[in-house]
């Protein structure tokens, strides 16, 4: 009788091959077969969308920011307040949302050490430039056009200024210290530390299965609709902490956390947290994108009729600010995969430039703005000229001393070949791996 073609299996062996694939299957969940070229380009938008708004403000009626033009624009108020709605949240969601990522691939030793080196270095070695300078910027530039200094050169970047005590007197050491437009790097590396502390603790109390299975409960939640009301719920405790619904969620001007952000920008870390342990999360928030960009677009105008954010009196705004803010993020999440659903050069090249774009082109744009303030063009014209110049100097500098150099394995993770080359040399560039 001819033998059997495959051994018999033992107990033993079939408990380890059962193992080994239970092992295989988690990691196929926690890791995507490829790169999420959608969530790259929304994290750079995130971060891109920081330098319009830096620069618009210094057209907005009434303001008080870094620069003043003599003109103001009608529109400059609505931009100024879509753009806060959503833009910091949805940055944090994706923090939150490739931090797990990070984490379930390389351990939290790795993970941490990581942001330490890619969010905690970049903040000291940049803060002189991007910070300190600013208020040479202005009195220097100032005094060159033979100008008054601008009406507020306190606070912080989103909404403040250079230098000065945040009370409006002499400036103290903490106010000195301010990490100005850089707040939202030093609230996300408290914001993960906090996160993996308290995950470390569940896990060692619940059991590393249960806490899983925790995680993946929560992220369905999430990811339906009624999740959008439950991720909006830290935004408006937020709103509510900080005692006042005027210019949406104020972010820290020392180095002192305040708890409005800490809760309204830490719970959209943990909805990117949870959204990531739950496979297929991103799709099923994705399918209903026209409604809730339809949502966003409405109650933003509504809350521009109610008083553009700029009053304490209508608690129906305590309402429409949170929920329409993660409308325009869940929004932005499915037109996004939709649209960009494979790799293109252009936007990935200007994704990895984002976070050097983000952490120099603050004392430029004030720069231009002071420049620009009495010339006699339209605002969207000085607006447009003064994005285009920023942001070309610094991709340019990005491409020459960035890229494929140390600074960029740093800032990003990787070197990439430069793309600003002569037509010879630009076939044999080589391609941009996953």
């Amino acid at each position: 009788m001819a033998s059997s073609a495959h051994p018999p299996t033992s107990p033993t062996s079939a408990k380890a091959k059962a193992a080994a694939t239970a092992t295989s299957t988690a990691a196929t969940r926690q890791t995507p077969s490829a790169r999420l070229h959608h969530l790259d380009a929304l994290r750079a938008g995130a971060l891109l969308l920081g330098v319009v708004l830096h620069t618009v403000l210094g057209f907005v009626p009434g303001a008080a920011w870094l620069f003043q033009d003599t003109r103001t624009a009608w529109w400059a108020l609505p931009v100024m307040v879509v753009i806060h709605l959503f833009r910091m949240i949805l940055f944090m969601m994706l923090a939150g949302y490739f931090g797990r990522m990070v984490l379930m691939r390389r351990g939290t030793g790795a993970y941490v050490r990581d942001r330490l080196v890619r969010i905690g270095a970049p903040l000291l070695a940049f803060w002189p430039l991007a910070v300190l300078s600013l208020p040479v910027v202005i009195v220097g530039g100032s005094a060159l056009l033979g100008r008054s200094l601008p009406g507020a050169v306190q606070g912080g970047a989103d909404g403040g200024g250079a230098q000065g005590g945040a009370d409006g007197g002499a400036p103290g050491l903490l106010d000195l210290l301010t990490p100005g437009q850089l707040w939202f790097l030093l609230l996300l590396l408290e914001i993960i530390l906090v996160v993996v502390l308290v995950r470390a603790l569940l896990v060692k109390v619940l059991g590393g299965e249960r806490a899983g299975r925790a995680s993946r409960l929560i992220g369905r939640v999430l990811s339906s609709p009624a999740g959008l009301l439950l991720a909006a719920l830290p935004y408006a405790a937020g709103l509510i902490v900080q005692g006042t619904i005027i210019g949406g969620i104020q972010e820290p001007t020392t180095l002192i956390p305040v708890p409005g952000a800490s809760l309204a920008y830490g719970g959209a870390f943990l909805v990117g947290w949870f959204l990531q342990a739950e496979t297929g999360s991103l799709e099923r928030m994705a399918r209903g994108w026209p409604l809730c960009l339809a949502l966003a677009a409405l109650l933003s105008a509504l809350i521009l009729v109610d008083g553009s954010g700029t009053s304490d009196s209508s608690a129906l705004t305590l309402v429409l600010v949170p929920v329409a803010g993660w409308a325009w993020v869940r929004g932005l999440l499915g037109l996004a995969g939709r649209v960009m659903d494979r790799e293109v050069f252009a936007i990935r090249y200007l994704a990895d430039a984002s976070y050097w774009i983000y952490l120099l082109h603050l004392p430029i744009v004030v720069a231009l703005g002071l420049a620009m303030a009495e010339l006699p063009l339209p605002p969207l014209v000085k607006v447009a000229l003064n994005l285009l110049l920023t942001t070309g100097i610094l991709v340019l500098a990005y491409d020459l001393m960035v890229r494929s150099t140390w600074i960029g394995r740093w800032l990003n993770g990787h070197r990439r070949p430069r793309a600003l080359l002569p037509a010879s040399r630009r076939a044999a560039r080589r391609p941009i791996t996953p």
